[in-house]
């Protein structure tokens, strides 16, 4: 029986990419769905106008993590076997769509990783941008036991299964890492593919004070700290020392 997939798209103010986006990943994707996070800037028009995506609408802007929730709520309530993610801003290419989904056959999250594999014509990263995703990486794999290399790229496929697993409460830019450390602890198989490093000749901002580096790596912390903080993902010795009331 084929696998009935979903290719879910978060949006916000991407009207100069989505349709040209949008019409790519038609190709090799029937059922599109476009979760627009509260676009001001002519998005929403664009995607109304459209017959042939599925689209779902916050009013207001929530963050890029709230938008992919809705996506994870949305393939869920519709019973699709796999749920694939990817960016609207033109930096991810859709004719790998297909790799992902049959990839979801070997592992429960299969995630793109700009750093598996140097392609030809790639782009050079901001060098804050692949510090702190080094360092985020290298962090995670410490604290989880994984064996990622690259920790926030956001063209995925999950099948959709696993994600009755996760319980997504963060709604900003470090969503992914909240999704690592429930995966861990929820013991789901992870795969990364290869896919290139793209960034566009445009200025990409994250908006307001995660623009500055050291503001944005203290936010990752945060979350990080948060996540993993949870009693259920702490070391056996110290649960029993929390459930005991005495202090390590």
């Amino acid at each position: 029986m084929p696998t009935r997939f979903l290719t879910a798209l978060p949006v916000y103010n991407e009207v100069n990419h989505a349709g040209e986006v949008l019409d790519r990943v038609l190709q090799f994707s029937p059922d599109v769905l476009v979760v627009d996070d509260g676009s001001t800037d002519g998005t929403t028009e664009l995607l109304t106008a459209r017959g042939d995506i599925l689209h779902v609408r916050h009013e207001k802007n929530q963050g890029y993590g709230a938008a992919l929730r809705t996506a994870f709520e949305y393939s869920l309530s519709h019973e699709y076997d796999v749920l694939v993610t990817i960016d609207c801003d033109g930096q991810h290419e859709p004719q790998r769509i297909p790799e992902f989904v049959a990839a979801a056959d070997q592992a429960q999250i299969v995630s793109g990783s700009r750093y598996l594999q140097i392609f030809d014509d790639q782009s050079v990263p901001p060098a804050d941008r692949r510090r702190i995703n080094m360092q985020i990486t290298a962090e995670l794999n410490q604290r989880l036991g994984l064996n990622l290399t690259d920790a926030f790229c956001g063209f995925k496929a999950y099948r959709c299964q696993a994600l009755a697993a996760l319980d997504i409460a963060e709604t900003g830019y470090a969503m992914p890492l909240e999704v690592w450390v429930q995966a861990a602890r929820a013991g789901l198989s992870i795969l990364e593919l290869p896919v290139p490093l793209i960034y566009l000749d445009e200025e990409r901002s994250f908006g307001g004070a995660l623009d500055d580096a050291a503001r944005r790596l203290k936010y990752y912390h945060e979350v990080l700290d948060r996540a993993t903080g949870r009693p259920d993902m702490r070391p056996p010795h110290v649960r029993e020392q929390l459930c005991r009331g005495t202090r390590g």
